[in-house]
């Protein structure tokens, strides 16, 4: 049986953190992460300021992506990188197989759209994200006001998109509580889903 879950984040909104987390909690547990696929700098289109648009989809190799996922829900115990099951696992648990996706941009994407089953969005308030953004390196590094003339902007463009589908079943979580209590009731969700789907 299988079950797949989103966690969308703004930028450095805990995400990957989360899933890691959650992979080491649940049975027979696989991440697909969308900075796998991001196309090579010389790929990436640059606007008139030249700031890189990383943060668009077309900055991703999407069909890559969206065969990742399908390639692994086909067979997920040969993926190769499964799991043990953890010792708290429930019996009525042990043959499923869960996959967690993360990114910043995967409800915005059509193909993915029919491969959930939860989905999950990390949220941050402006300046604890750009507090957060400006602590980590990247490559490329950010160029002068790149996170206030791009970043941020496709953030609340793609929010917006999403709040705007009426039809997107999506559980906001708040970025600024603590790791712990997100990962709380994020499991806390996934199990009792897992359970659903087993009645």
């Amino acid at each position: 049986e299988l079950f797949t879950m989103f966690s969308n984040s703004v930028t450095n909104g805990g995400k990957t953190t989360l899933a890691k987390k959650l992979k080491n909690m649940l049975p027979n547990c696989d991440i697909i992460s969308q900075d796998d696929f991001f196309k090579p700098e010389s790929e990436v289109e640059t606007d008139g300021r030249g700031f890189k648009l990383y943060d668009v989809l077309d900055a991703l190799y999407m069909d890559e992506m969206v065969t990742s996922i399908r390639n692994w829900m086909k067979s997920p115990a040969s993926s190769g990188v499964v799991t043990e099951e953890p010792q708290n696992t429930c019996d009525n648990l042990k043959n499923v197989y869960i996959l967690i996706v993360e990114g910043f941009l995967l409800y915005n994407y059509e193909p993915l759209n029919e491969l959930w089953n939860r989905r999950y969005f990390l949220t941050l308030p402006y300046e604890e994200c750009k507090r957060r953004r400006s602590t980590r390196v990247y490559q490329p590094a950010d160029t002068p006001g790149y996170f206030d003339g791009h970043v941020w902007p496709m953030y609340l463009k793609y929010k917006n998109e999403l709040e705007e589908n009426a039809s997107m079943q999506v559980d906001y979580l708040d970025g600024t509580k603590s790791q712990e209590e997100l990962l709380s009731y994020v499991y806390s969700d996934i199990i009792q889903e897992l359970n659903k789907l087993r009645e």
